[in-house]
């Protein structure tokens, strides 16, 4: 990404009351962030208001600082990113979420966030059982060609991370760690020499911009990522409050599998995994449970390039008239086009931001022309 397209996406992500809701409202309107900018005042305020308006015309001093510090962590090696919607690298799984984000900073291989993954979470308080089990897994689902992801977190998390680093001696398919700060950053502390092995064998990644600290509300807006970047979310270990059970409500919502592996009915780390088997997640005693529950759903991860601009124009006629009028759903639309779920959700995207488009609650679609 050019330096002044970086500024432009992070002064209008940055702005103050400008959410992921609004920046799309925006760049639906005004196309760019670059244009968004340039807007004269009068449209912004039709478009969100006095106060949104005059923050996104006169950016704060300290907006300057954050901006300059997250340019200079990008310029400061080669192995970093930043990924919008658009670009090639963008993970075409996060573009089926309801909540895609709109700016993912990326340190290591942004290759790795498009590839077949799975997701392994759990407690931060977990037992030695469910440690060596999260790691086992991990290992056997990376050596069976699986991406681990998870959130670098204590615990689960971490053990995860481990299993799947381990199985890259024998040819696995590495690791990547969604964090709730920003990448200049490693919470827990103490995990910073994981997050080093992480970076080099495959990705860390965040929406927040470098500098930013661990905030409590962060974590869960996390969890949405984790559960995106990922065909099936697997809960090792879980008490009826963890965080990883918003993973795996996620992960439901989106369409994908929930595993969840039993433990003793006294453990009240087992709890949370049993209320989700009860809920429906598949229960699974071997990392094998998992790969053949899967092994025919593959073609939802990164499985074609996405079209050229000028395919693009040409696709965006057929996609309008395979959307009809009414809500429909991704796969409805892949029975459709034929295309793939990596070039569909792309256009989406694209149609969407252009205001052609709705997404709609429960993963609809449904086209805002007529004719």
């Amino acid at each position: 990404m050019e330096p002044a397209e970086f500024s432009a996406w992070f002064r209008l992500l940055g702005t103050p009351g400008v959410g992921r809701g609004t920046a799309r409202k925006l760049l639906a309107a005004c196309g760019t962030p670059e244009a968004v900018l340039a807007t004269p005042l009068s449209s912004l305020r039709q478009l969100v208001g006095e106060a949104v308006a005059q923050a996104l015309r006169s950016p704060r001093p300290e907006d300057d600082e954050r901006h300059a510090a997250a340019a200079a962590w990008l310029a400061a090696g080669p192995d970093r990113h930043a990924l919008v919607p658009g670009d090639p690298r963008f993970p075409p799984l996060l573009l089926q979420t309801a909540d895609p984000p709109l700016l993912l900073y990326v340190q290591g291989d942004p290759a790795a966030l498009s590839r077949p993954a799975l997701a392994v979470v759990g407690s931060r308080s977990a037992t030695p059982q469910g440690l060596a089990n999260a790691r086992a897994f991990a290992a056997a689902l990376s050596q069976q060609g699986w991406t681990i992801v998870s959130g670098l977190a204590l615990g689960i998390d971490a053990a995860a991370h481990e299993g799947a680093l381990e199985a890259m001696a024998q040819g696995g398919a590495g690791t990547v760690a969604v964090v709730g700060t920003g990448l200049d950053r490693v919470f827990p502390a103490r995990h910073r020499a994981l997050a080093h092995r992480i970076a080099a064998h495959g990705a860390l990644v965040s929406e927040y911009a470098p500098g930013m600290p661990p905030l409590r509300e962060h974590f869960p807006e996390r969890n949405r990522l984790i559960a995106g970047l990922s065909q099936g979310t697997l809960v090792v270990e879980a008490a009826l409050a963890s965080g990883s059970l918003i993973t795996a409500r996620l992960a439901s919502e989106s369409g994908r599998e929930v595993f969840a592996i039993p433990g003793s009915i006294h453990s009240p780390q087992a709890r949370g995994c049993h209320a989700l088997i009860r809920q429906g997640a598949k229960l699974v005693e071997t990392a094998e449970d998992i790969v053949e529950e899967l092994r025919g759903q593959r073609p939802l991860v990164l499985d074609a390039a996405a079209p050229s601009d000028g395919e693009a124009a040409v696709a965006d006629d057929p996609l309008l008239a395979a959307l009809g009028h009414d809500p429909v759903t991704l796969d409805a639309l892949l029975a459709r086009t034929g295309e793939s779920a990596a070039v569909l959700s792309a256009r989406l995207l694209e149609l969407e931001l252009d205001g052609l488009v709705a997404r709609l609650p429960g993963g609809l679609y449904q086209r805002l022309i007529s004719g």
